[in-house]
């Protein structure tokens, strides 16, 4: 559909809870997920939330099959999720360095779960069920904290950890944030 702008932090519409989406198949939400897509993939992003395009709608959908900004990722299936719930599995946490298109040029060292059990719903209220691990969880939590209002710096344990992509990875100053 569209390529839509992607709110920079600062932004307050970013630290509010989105609502759940009450009507599925809708031309609205059809609408909705396209511009999602296609604001994702011209950014090179590995997910992308509906509150980033200021539409404070629980919606978000990730995936990658290759990226230069997460280069030794595995692979993460394209997904549609609408009103997710999380649930960890397990108490087993890793630090991984994050980034975010509402944060551009910066990366941090971020904890999260290491394995994950998600639930909600595609764009036809088809339920999605899954637990995954490694990156799939990451990035489903990372997506999922948009929808709570709360971007990765928040989560930051310690700031030494966080600063600018091309002076953390001076050879990644070509990789799009």
């Amino acid at each position: 559909m569209t390529i839509q702008t992607t709110l920079k932090m600062g932004d307050a519409r970013l630290l509010q809870a989105a609502a759940p989406v009450t009507a599925f198949d809708t031309p609205e939400l059809h609408a909705l997920i396209a511009d999602l897509r296609d604001t994702m993939v011209a950014l090179n992003g590995a997910g992308l939330a509906a509150p980033q395009i200021g539409i404070g709608l629980q919606v978000v959908i990730f995936g990658v099959h290759s990226s230069p900004r997460y280069p030794d990722a595995e692979p993460v299936p394209e997904t549609v999720l609408v009103n997710p719930t999380l649930t960890a599995i397990g108490t087993e946490q890793d630090e991984a360095w994050e980034g975010c298109l509402s944060v551009p040029g910066m990366r941090g060292l971020v904890p999260r779960y290491t394995h994950l059990h998600y639930r909600g719903f595609d764009q036809f209220g088809t339920v999605i069920e899954r637990a995954v691990s490694g990156f799939h969880a990451r990035v489903v939590q990372h997506e999922v904290d948009h929808l709570l209002g709360i971007l990765y710096p928040m989560r930051i344990r310690d700031l030494r950890h966080f600063g600018f992509t091309e002076v953390l990875f001076p050879e990644q100053s070509g990789a799009a944030e």
